[in-house]
C-alpha cells in the first residue's frame, strides 16, 4: 500500500471532499479578513439555490473558524471548507510555492496564500470560481491564478475608495484579470464607476448586484420618544472606513449634550479601544458600546434611525437593513448610499467632514417628527429598488454563466 503521498496531504486537504466529477464544481474564494463579514453573505446565502441545481462547492479562505455558526452551517450542508494559510504544507507543496513565484510574482506578501490557491484548484478542478472581494482589487491575484491555469472566473466586488488605488506595479495583471472574468459584479453604481476611473477603462462585463437583506420589508412599530431619541450607529468599528471618531466629535459638543439624544454603536473592530478611550477624553457619556449584534430586530425595535458617518463604503447592508425595517437614514454619501436613500424623504445626506455632517445631524434632529414617516416611505422606496432575493439573482447568475 502506498502511503506517502497520504502521509504529505495536509489537514485541509483531508477535510476538502474529493471532486465529483460527475458534478458541477464551484469554487468560492473571499478574501473577508473577518471571521465573518458583510461581504460574505452574498455568496453564502446563494449556496442553497446552488446545491439546489446539483452543484459542489468549495470555500477558500485564508483562515477559516470551523466552530464559527456560519461556516459550521456550510460544513453540515456539504461545502467543502479549505483554509489558505499553508502552515501545515508539507515540503513539496513549499518547493512548488518557490517555483511558482520565480515565474509570477504579484502581491509577494500573500505569497503562501496564492500557491495554496493554485494546489486547491488544481486537485478540485472547479468549472467555475467565485472571487469574493472586500474591495475592487484584493482578490485579483487570485483571479489572475485562474487566468493562467484556465479555469472560468467571476469577480465581486463590495467597496471601492478614492484614496486607496490599486498598487502601480500590480495594475496591468489586475486590470487584464478584470477584462478576462465571466462577470463583474459591483454593489452599487459608485464601486463601478469608480473601479472603471481607477483602471482607465470600461467593464463591458460588469453588473450591478444587490447584497441580501436579513429582515423583511416591513416597518416595525416605531419605539416611543418620552424618554429621548436613539440612534443606532452599526458597523465594524474601524475609523478609516466607518468614521465613528466623526460622531463622537459632533456628540461632544455643548448643544449635542444638551439634547435627549443616545447613540448606541454596534459592531466590533480594531479600533473599539480607541473610541473608547476618544469617548472617556471628550467627555461623551450619551453612548453605549454594545458589541457584536445578531438579532438587528430587537435593535430596531428601540432605535429610532440609523445614523452612519462613514468615509468610505460599498453599499452598506446595514442601511438596507435599516430602512427594510422602517428606519430613517442620517448618513454620508460614501460608496452607493446615495443611490437607495433621498435626502429629505428617506433620510438625511451629508459628507464625511466635521462640518457637513454636524450639519446634516442638526438637519435631522430638527425634523426628528418626520422619522416615523421617513421609515414607511424607506420601506417602500427599497421595496422598489431591491429585488425581494438577491441571492436567487446571484445563483441565476452564476448558473447562466456554467
Amino acid at each position: 500500500m502506498k502511503t506517502g503521498r497520504r502521509q504529505e496531504l495536509s489537514a485541509n486537504e483531508m477535510n476538502m471532499s474529493v471532486p465529483s466529477l460527475n458534478k458541477t464544481r464551484i469554487a468560492i474564494v473571499t478574501t473577508c479578513g473577518e471571521e465573518w463579514g458583510g461581504s460574505e453573505e452574498l455568496w453564502a446565502l446563494s449556496l442553497p439555490f446552488l446545491q439546489a441545481r446539483g452543484c459542489e462547492v468549495v470555500v477558500f479562505k485564508e483562515k477559516i473558524n470551523r466552530h464559527h455558526p456560519r461556516f459550521a452551517a456550510l460544513a453540515r450542508t456539504g461545502v467543502g471548507l479549505q483554509d489558505l494559510d499553508t502552515s501545515s504544507l508539507g515540503a513539496s507543496a513549499r518547493r512548488m510555492a518557490l517555483k511558482i513565484w520565480r515565474r509570477w510574482r504579484p502581491g509577494r506578501s500573500a505569497q503562501p496564500l496564492h500557491t495554496a490557491f493554485t494546489k486547491g484548484i488544481r486537485r478540485y478542478r472547479p468549472q467555475l470560481v467565485v472571487v469574493a472581494q472586500g474591495i475592487n482589487f484584493d482578490g485579483l491575484a487570485y483571479a489572475h491564478l485562474c487566468r493562467e491555469e484556465g479555469v472560468p472566473y467571476i469577480v465581486v466586488c463590495q467597496k471601492a475608495v478614492e484614496f486607496y488605488w490599486p498598487p502601480a506595479g500590480d495594475r496591468a495583471y489586475m486590470r487584464r484579470a478584470l477584462e478576462e472574468a465571466r462577470r463583474c459584479f459591483f454593489v452599487s453604481q459608485h464601486n463601478l464607476t469608480l473601479t472603471e476611473e481607477q483602471f482607465g477603462l470600461r467593464l463591458s462585463n460588469a453588473s450591478i448586484v444587490f447584497n441580501p437583506v436579513r429582515l423583511a420589508m416591513k416597518a416595525l412599530p416605531f419605539p416611543a420618544v418620552d424618554k429621548g431619541f436613539r440612534l443606532a450607529c452599526i458597523g465594524r468599528l474601524f475609523v478609516i472606513d466607518k468614521g465613528q471618531d466623526l460622531l463622537l466629535r459632533i456628540l461632544a459638543m455643548d448643544k449635542w449634550r444638551e439634547r435627549p439624544l443616545s447613540v448606541s454603536f454596534v459592531g466590533k473592530g480594531v479600533d473599539e479601544e480607541g473610541l473608547r478611550s476618544m469617548a472617556a477624553l471628550l467627555g461623551v457619556n450619551n453612548i453605549r458600546f454594545e458589541g457584536q449584534l445578531d438579532d438587528m430586530s430587537e435593535v430596531w425595535g428601540r432605535c429610532h434611525a440609523l445614523v452612519l458617518p462613514s468615509r468610505s463604503e460599498g453599499l452598506p447592508l446595514v442601511v438596507l437593513e435599516a430602512m427594510s425595517a422602517g428606519r430613517a437614514v442620517i448618513a454620508t454619501v460614501a460608496g452607493g448610499t446615495g443611490e437607495v436613500v433621498e435626502d429629505g424623504v428617506t433620510g438625511f445626506l451629508g459628507e464625511a467632514t466635521l462640518q457637513s455632517f454636524e450639519a446634516t445631524l442638526d438637519r435631522a434632529w430638527q425634523e426628528r417628527h418626520r422619522w416615523e414617516e421617513m421609515g414607511r416611505r424607506a420601506v417602500a422606496a427599497l421595496a422598489r429598488r431591491v429585488p425581494s432575493s438577491p441571492e436567487e439573482e446571484f445563483a441565476n447568475a452564476i448558473t447562466d454563466i456554467l
